[in-house]
C-alpha cells in the first residue's frame, strides 16, 4: 500500500461500515494504514479517525493488527471506550492483547469493563494468569468477579451480569428517579429496574416509563409488575434465551433457589445465547463435535479430535452397505445395469431423511413440536413421503426404460418410493428418539440419517430387483 500523501486528511477520511468489517481485505488496507499513523506518532490523527467509527467496527479492526499495534491504538481511546472495544474482541485476541498489557493497566481496563464481558475474558485466561490479576482489583470488583465466574458454563449464571438498577417498593417516583440517575453510570440498563426487598428478594420490575407516568404519590410498589417472570441462576442457557425472545424482554432477571436476585441476562446476552446454540446445533447436524475458541483459532488437534470419532464411526456403519451389496451378487452379476442406479437412489433416500431430520430438529429445538408429537408427525411425513417418492419414481422411470429396459425401470421405480419413505421416517423419528432419551435431536444429524438410510437402501432396493427379475 502507498503511504498517505496528507496524514491528517487520508485516515479522516476512511469511514468503517458493516461492508467494510465483512471484507477481511478491506481491513487488512485500513489496519496496514493505521498502523503506519502510529509509527509516526500521529496520534490526533488517530483519535479524529476513532471519534466517527462504532466501538464494535474498531475491535474488528484491531483484530487485524499486529496485538503490539493494537494495543497502541486502543490506548489512543478513552478507558471506557476501551473497556467496549476490548469486550468486543474474541477470547484469543483479548488474552493476546492481555499479555501486552502491565498488571495495572489490565486491572483498570477490567474495572471499566461491565461485568459479564469481565468475567468472561477472566475466565478465558489461564488460572496462573487469574490468580496474578486478582489482587490488582478492588474489593468489591474481585468478590463479584470470582461470584460471576463460579456459575458452570452453559447455565444462566454464566451469562448473566450483575450490574442491574434495583428500587425499595416505599419509594414515590420522584425518589425512584433520584435513585435511577444515581446507579445509572454502574448499571447494564436503567430502563428497567427491579423492585427488591430487605433481603433482595425479587418482589416486581418497573419500567422507567412507568416511573415518569405515575403520580407523585404513588409508590414503586404500587406501579411495579409483581411476579416477573424470571430465570433460575443454575438453569440452562438456553432456558433464558427463550423466555426474552417469548416475552420481548430487555432484560431477563435471575434469581436463586431462595427467590433472591442475583443477576440479569439482557437481550444481546440471549441473542449470543442464540447464535451459540444454534451454531453447536449445525455443528452436531454435521457431527462435528465441541471444540473451545472459533473454527479460526482452534488448533489443528482440537480440530481433528471434534471430527474423527463420528467420521470413524460412520466408516464401519457404511460396512453393512457393502454386506448388502455382496449378499446379492447373483442377482447384480445378471442385472449389471442396476449398479447404474444404485447412486441416484441411495442419495435421494439420504437427502429425503436429511431433509426430515432438519425439520424435525428445528421444529423441537423452537418448540413447535414436542416429543408427545411424534405419531402425528409421523403419519403427516409418511403421506409427504409417498408423494415426494411417486414423484421422484415417475421421474427416473423414463431413464430406467432408457437404460434397463421395461423390467429394470418397474424395479427402480418401486425402490425410489421405498428408499424414499424409509429415508424420510428415519428423519423424522430419530430426533424423536434423542429427545425421549434426552439427549439433543441435533445428534440425530443429516449423516448418521444417512448412514442408516443407506443401508436399508440396499438392502431394500436389491430384495425388491430379486423378487420382481425372478418373478419375470
Amino acid at each position: 500500500m502507498t503511504e498517505p500523501l496528507d496524514a491528517d486528511t487520508r485516515l479522516a477520511d476512511i469511514r468503517l461500515d458493516h461492508t467494510t468489517v465483512e471484507d477481511a481485505r478491506e481491513l487488512d488496507i485500513v489496519a496496514e494504514e493505521l498502523a503506519l499513523y502510529l509509527r509516526r506518532g500521529e496520534h490526533g490523527a488517530v483519535k479524529g479517525f476513532f471519534v466517527v467509527q462504532e466501538l464494535a467496527d474498531i475491535a474488528s479492526l484491531l483484530e487485524h493488527m499486529a496485538p503490539e499495534d493494537a494495543l497502541l491504538a486502543m490506548r489512543d481511546l478513552d478507558r471506557q471506550d476501551q473497556a467496549e472495544v476490548f469486550g468486543y474482541l474474541r477470547p484469543a485476541a483479548q488474552v493476546t492483547m492481555a499479555e501486552k498489557m502491565s498488571r495495572a493497566e489490565l486491572a483498570a481496563l477490567m474495572a471499566a469493563m461491565s461485568h459479564d464481558e469481565r468475567a468472561d475474558f477472566f475466565k478465558a485466561l489461564d488460572p496462573k494468569a487469574q490468580e496474578a490479576l486478582l489482587p490488582g482489583l478492588a474489593k468489591a470488583e474481585r468478590e463479584d468477579l470470582r461470584r460471576l465466574a463460579a456459575h458452570p458454563e452453559g447455565t444462566v449464571g454464566a451469562i448473566m451480569t450483575s450490574d442491574y438498577a434495583t428500587l425499595p417498593p416505599t419509594l414515590t417516583p420522584p425518589q425512584a428517579l433520584d435513585a435511577l440517575r444515581r446507579q445509572a453510570s454502574d448499571v447494564e440498563t436503567v430502563y428497567t429496574a427491579y423492585v427488591v426487598d430487605a433481603a433482595h428478594r425479587l418482589l416486581g420490575v418497573v419500567s422507567l416509563r412507568d416511573v415518569l407516568l405515575a403520580r407523585t404519590r404513588q409508590t414503586v410498589g404500587e406501579i411495579m409488575e409483581p411476579d416477573p417472570v424470571t430465570a433460575r441462576v443454575d438453569a440452562e442457557q438456553e432456558e433464558a434465551a427463550t423466555l426474552v425472545a417469548r416475552y420481548d424482554l430487555l432484560a431477563l432477571p435471575v434469581v436463586d433457589a431462595e427467590g433472591r436476585m442475583v443477576g440479569i441476562v439482557t437481550a444481546d446476552d440471549a441473542m449470543d445465547v442464540a447464535e451459540e446454540e444454534a451454531t453447536e446445533d449445525i455443528y452436531k447436524a454435521s457431527t462435528v463435535g465441541e471444540f473451545d475458541g472459533s473454527v479460526k483459532d482452534a488448533s489443528l488437534v482440537a480440530l481433528w479430535k471434534a471430527r474423527i470419532f463420528w467420521l470413524v464411526l460412520l466408516v464401519f456403519g457404511n460396512i453393512f452397505s457393502g454386506a448388502g451389496i455382496a449378499a446379492f451378487e447373483d442377482v447384480i452379476a445378471g442385472n449389471l445395469a442396476l449398479l447404474f442406479f444404485l447412486p441416484l437412489l441411495i442419495a435421494s433416500g439420504g437427502n429425503a431423511g436429511a431433509q426430515s431430520a432438519t425439520l424435525m430438529v428445528r421444529a423441537l429445538a423452537t418448540g413447535d413440536v414436542r416429543v408427545a408429537d411424534w405419531r402425528g408427525m409421523f403419519l403427516r411425513e409418511t403421506a409427504v413421503a409417498l408423494g415426494l417418492g411417486v414423484t421422484m419414481a415417475f421421474a427416473v422411470t423414463w431413464i430406467g426404460l432408457w437404460r434397463g429396459g421395461p423390467e429394470i425401470a418397474l424395479v427402480v421405480a418401486i425402490a425410489m418410493v421405498v428408499i424414499v419413505v424409509i429415508g424420510a421416517l428415519i428423519g423424522v423419528s430419530l430426533p424423536f428418539a434423542f429427545a425421549r432419551l434426552d439427549r439433543d435431536p441435533a445428534a440425530a444429524s443429516g449423516p448418521l440419517v444417512t448412514s442408516i438410510t443407506d443401508v436399508l437402501g440396499v438392502l431394500a432396493y436389491f430384495g425388491i430387483a430379486a423378487a420382481l427379475l425372478e418373478i419375470a
